[in-house]
């Protein structure tokens, strides 16, 4: 679980950018706007940064 407000992805600081907080697996994570398409179109992008998301699919 994250416990400092950064983009999963990029690492930028919500005192840099807008993060927005997500669950997954009982805990939270944030993610900023410009990675937010990563989740929904390009999930693989995120194998390495989520346990799991080697199973995920994109749309």
């Amino acid at each position: 679980m994250s416990q400092v407000k950064a983009c999963l992805v990029c690492k930028k600081a919500a005192t840099e950018i807008p993060v927005t907080k997500f669950y997954y697996q009982e805990s939270e994570f944030y993610i900023c706007p410009q990675h937010m398409p990563t989740i929904i179109h390009n999930p693989q992008e995120l194998i390495g940064l989520l346990d799991g998301a080697d199973s995920f699919k994109g749309v």
